[in-house]
């Protein structure tokens, strides 16, 4: 892979501006000189790869997108576990608790969810036998936005063989192991 190391510096001289440092600043943060910082805006050198993190930290994004140039260059955005997912639908349930059925922020989520999923999120909220064939269902829409999941993640933490077994299948299809 070809870094370009003008869109990298563009990105740095932007975040750099957008947090409020000089140059000057933003080195001393990193234990640099303030021409090492120019240097990269002006695209002749890139930090050094023990920078990345603290850089990373800084702007407020990952080392992929300052690496892209603002633009992610790893193939996935985030990885996505069958525990984060689980939980989410458990906050669902918990709206549901708080607010009521009715509620419109509960009614946004669940027909949100309903129509993007083709599916209907509610079953899964009190029966616990549907809980494992939303979360796969869940976790495939993932995978088709450009998340992370793992076959592992999933054998170890799915109870259900069904869903569990057809997720493991898509999650081969699309080269997820």
């Amino acid at each position: 892979m070809n870094l370009d190391t003008n869109a990298i510096g563009a990105f740095i001289k932007e975040r750099r501006v957008e947090k409020g440092f000089t140059q000057a600043e933003l080195a001393e943060r990193l234990g640099v000189s303030a021409q090492s910082v120019s240097n990269w805006e002006r695209g002749e050198t890139t930090p050094d790869i023990s920078l990345l993190p603290d850089l990373a930290c800084i702007f407020d994004c990952s080392i992929d997108t300052m690496l892209g140039g603002g633009k992610c260059i790893g193939k996935f955005r985030r990885r996505i576990t069958v525990a984060q997912m689980r939980e989410a639908i458990e906050c669902i349930r918990r709206l549901r608790e708080l607010l009521g059925s009715d509620h419109f922020m509960y009614r946004a989520m669940v027909d949100a969810l309903d129509a993007r999923m083709n599916s209907t999120v509610e079953p899964a909220l009190y029966e616990p036998r549907f809980m494992d064939a939303y979360i796969c269902e869940a976790l495939l829409e993932c995978v088709r936005n450009g998340d992370y999941v793992d076959a592992d993640d999933v054998r170890g933490h799915i109870a259900n063989p069904k869903p569990r077994e057809f997720t493991l299948a898509a999650l081969q299809e699309q080269g997820l192991k």
